[in-house]
Formats: structure tokens, C-alpha cells, sequence
């Protein structure tokens, strides 16, 4: 009888909870964004990055990618991406960023992780932008990078989910290359290598006008 009392307190805990996510929705720091201001009718949106070492404009592919473009454009839109650095350089591979700001701390998700759209048929080129995400195939959220050279280890493939391409640069190539040759060292203090030793900020994202 002891067991049964213990038994049915823990589905009521289980229901519990359940209602607390059907009410409150994602545990995430989900915040309201006017559908619009993601210009969900433009099928290749293009995001303007001002950054410390010039200016790099990205035509993004919502027919491939809807769900990486759309979740990037909510970062766009709410100034996330702004005053952040590209914490990880590897010249002839990525140029990677989003997720700290100019003093290297940790920059929280603002939304749920997001499905890996790798099988999409873009690849890992030089020149495009993909998410970057942590070993579970479907963790990427905030951080993204840019390829700089033709990594195909980066694709979807027989044993590995690959790493979700969402469009290209169609200015600011020299850009990215001058970043790519940037001094990078061991930062000593995060314990991380390919650090940049001259930090390389993104000072602003911005969504350009549909017509642009």
C-alpha cells in the first residue's frame, strides 16, 4: 500500500510537469517576436555584419534552411549578435562567432536549439555560413561560422549528421580572408586554442530591407 501512495505521488509529479510545459511553453528564454520583422515572405533575406575589420553582407537560403534562417534572424533582430566577438579562427577553415561577447563570457540562448538541416544539399564551401553546434546533431542555436576553405569533413555523411550550411557571403570575401590570417595563440585562461590574439569584433548585424 506504501509502495502504491509512492507510486501515484510520482505520476502526479510527472503530470505536473507536463503541465507546467504545455502552459509555459519551452523553458528557453523564448522571447516575443513580430513574424514579420523576419521578412518570412523573402525566400533569400541578406544580413549586413559590421565588423572591426569590415563589412560582409550574407544572402541567406530559406528554401534550403527555414528553420536555421529563421532562428538566426531572431538573433539578427534583436541585437543579439551585436558587440560579439568570433572567438575561434583556423586559417583554410572556419572563422566562428555568436556566442561571447567582447570580454569572452558566455552568451546565453535566447531560443531552443534547432533541428540540424544539413541534408539540405548545400555544402561546406568557401564562403558560406553554417551553425555550429555541440556533439548532439540537433544542438545548434546561437553560434555560427563562416567556411574558409572547401571542408567537406563539415557535411552530412554516411556516420555523421554534418553541420547545417544556411547561405554565402556575396560581399565582403576579403573580409573573411583578412580575418582568416589573423593571429590566434592558446588563451591561458579559457583554455582554448585558435584564439584570436587582436580580438575581431562584430560590432552590429542587420537585416537589409526585402528590396535591398
Amino acid at each position: 500500500m506504501k509502495a502504491n501512495k509512492h507510486f501515484f505521488k510520482r505520476c502526479r509529479l510527472i503530470i505536473a510537469a507536463i503541465l507546467m510545459v504545455i502552459t509555459f511553453g519551452s523553458t528557453a528564454d523564448e522571447e516575443k517576436i513580430d513574424p514579420k520583422l523576419l521578412q518570412p515572405d523573402n525566400l533569400y533575406p541578406q544580413v549586413k555584419f559590421v565588423t572591426n575589420m569590415g563589412v560582409i553582407v550574407v544572402e541567406l537560403d530559406r528554401m534550403k534552411a527555414p528553420v536555421t534562417v529563421d532562428n538566426f534572424l531572431k538573433y539578427v533582430v534583436t541585437g543579439s549578435y551585436d558587440n560579439t566577438i568570433f572567438h575561434r579562427i583556423i586559417e583554410g577553415f572556419v572563422v566562428q562567432g555568436g556566442g561571447f561577447d567582447e570580454k569572452m563570457g558566455t552568451l546565453d540562448d535566447k531560443f531552443d536549439p534547432i533541428t540540424n538541416e544539413a541534408g539540405n544539399g548545400l555544402k561546406n564551401t568557401s564562403y558560406t555560413i553554417a551553425m555550429a553546434r555541440q556533439g548532439h546533431p540537433h544542438s545548434a542555436s546561437r553560434q555560427f561560422y563562416f567556411n574558409v576553405g572547401d571542408n567537406k569533413s563539415l557535411d552530412p555523411g554516411p556516420r555523421s549528421w554534418g553541420y547545417a550550411v544556411f547561405g554565402s557571403v556575396s560581399e565582403g570575401e576579403e573580409v573573411i580572408d583578412k580575418m582568416a590570417e589573423i593571429e590566434t595563440h592558446m588563451d591561458a585562461n579559457l583554455g582554448w586554442p585558435d584564439v584570436p590574439v587582436t580580438p575581431v569584433i562584430l560590432r552590429e548585424t542587420i537585416l537589409l530591407p526585402a528590396d535591398a
